[in-house]
């Protein structure tokens, strides 16, 4: 019974860690949507912009994003060709042709907020690239 008593008791203190550590979870996940509702990346930067005094600001290679996007959607390379071509990984180029930051915005927990950064490129480009990617049947990475 002892030993009975012990499992017991284990169970009850997993079972306040457990909702803890939910408590905690819950809590930095509304600071992160609070955040990406305010504009603010939660992540490092993307390809092309960099931190500077806590805002993200386009980098030095910034106009690379704008020449891949018009480049791979008048282009009929593969995306293997392509990638190396600007020696990324196909990952790394579908990460680039898929992200909302280029258009000023924050996509955080399946939703598209507003950015406080500067847009990339336009909304055509990004939207014509997002068809030819389709069309392709090439998968996003969310």
């Amino acid at each position: 019974m002892n030993e009975l008593n012990k499992l017991r008791e284990e169970n009850e203190k997993l079972k306040k860690e457990i909702i803890f550590l939910k408590s905690k979870f819950e809590n930095k996940k509304k600071s992160m949507v609070k955040k990406a509702k305010e504009g603010k990346i939660m992540s490092r930067p993307p390809f092309g912009y960099k931190m500077e005094n806590n805002s993200l600001v386009p980098a030095d290679n910034s106009g690379m994003i704008e020449r891949i996007f018009l480049e791979f959607k008048e282009n009929e390379l593969s995306m293997n060709k392509f990638s190396k071509k600007h020696n990324l990984t196909i990952n790394g180029l579908k990460k680039i042709l898929t992200n909302f930051t280029y258009l000023g915005k924050i996509k955080f927990n399946g939703e598209i907020h507003s950015g406080t950064h500067k847009q990339l490129i336009s909304t055509i480009l990004f939207n014509q690239v997002q068809d030819k990617l389709e069309r392709l049947g090439i998968k996003k990475i969310n």
